[in-house]
């Protein structure tokens, strides 16, 4: 299957912005001269990928979030020079469409800086016909695939902790990834 990523030409010239919904805002990875609170308004951070790869193997997924269709969602958006665009893009393709389960999108995204400008940001939206989209599970099955996701970045109970802990530097909450969050934590962490 191939990524759903957009053309040179969309990808204007100038600098770019990124917006970070996950392990983005606690882990970006790439180099940025400024960073802010930000909302995308119509689509919305759901535990909704089944992950193969980085949280996860085919044998036991783990499950990791995407922007969804509706609502609304707070980020950070990553304003990145113009001479590190390309490079930034290339490693955001390899990190986020290693089995071409998002689509890389513009989107508009409003800065909660005191200006409150508008901005177009790339991001990444789950593609919802892709085999890994695990949209429809309950809060008792996306717990438990948490709790047995392990791949090449980690433990999926590490990511979803971090993530919330980076919703909560921000001071705001996902109220179900905060339920997530919350199982995890009664639980003893396990051995290594």
């Amino acid at each position: 299957m191939s990524a759903k990523t957009l053309s040179d030409s969309e990808l204007s010239d100038g600098d770019l912005w990124v917006f970070g919904y996950g392990s983005l805002m606690w882990s970006p990875g790439f180099t940025f001269v400024e960073q802010v609170p930000a909302r995308l308004i119509g689509e919305h951070r759901a535990l909704c990928v089944y992950s193969f790869v980085h949280r996860g193997t085919p044998e036991q997924p783990g499950l990791v979030l995407g922007l969804d269709r509706g609502g609304a969602c707070r980020g950070i958006a990553f304003r990145v020079a113009d001479e590190h665009r390309m490079q930034t893009v290339a490693y955001l393709r390899e990190r986020e469409q290693v089995t071409s389960v998002y689509r890389e999108v513009k989107r508009s995204v409003w800065l909660e800086d005191d200006a409150r400008r508008r901005i177009s940001a790339l991001a990444y939206v789950v593609d919802r016909g892709h085999a890994q989209y695990a949209g429809r599970l309950t809060p008792a099955e996306q717990l438990r695939l948490v709790r047995q996701g392990h791949g090449r970045s980690g433990a999926n109970r590490d990511y979803v902790l971090s993530t919330v802990h980076s919703l909560e530097a921000q001071g705001c909450r996902d109220p179900h990834l905060h339920r997530i969050a919350e199982g995890l934590r009664d639980e003893t962490p396990p051995h290594r």
